[in-house]
């Protein structure tokens, strides 16, 4: 598996300064990115805080199972996965 080159925390910090009026160009060009990262990292960080970005690794297995508990169209039988 390949190791990620910015934690959580960095690319928090990157989208707080561009939230901040930074333009997305400077931001890629001062911390080596290209724009297609920036806009990934906003598309999935987006609108969250820190403490959402730490419990995210917490939560995905429960995420999975209530979504798998949403797409059961009402049934109240729910499966575990």
């Amino acid at each position: 598996m390949k190791n990620k080159r910015y934690s959580d925390a960095q690319i928090m910090g990157i989208l707080k300064q561009a939230e901040g009026g930074v333009p997305v160009s400077e931001l890629c060009r001062e911390h080596g990115m290209s724009n297609a990262s920036f806009y990934k990292w906003r598309a999935k960080f987006g609108g969250m805080d820190a403490s959402m970005v730490l419990s995210r690794n917490c939560a995905a297995p429960l995420t999975a199972y209530y979504a798998q508990k949403e797409n059961n169209d009402g049934n109240e039988t729910y499966s575990r996965i």
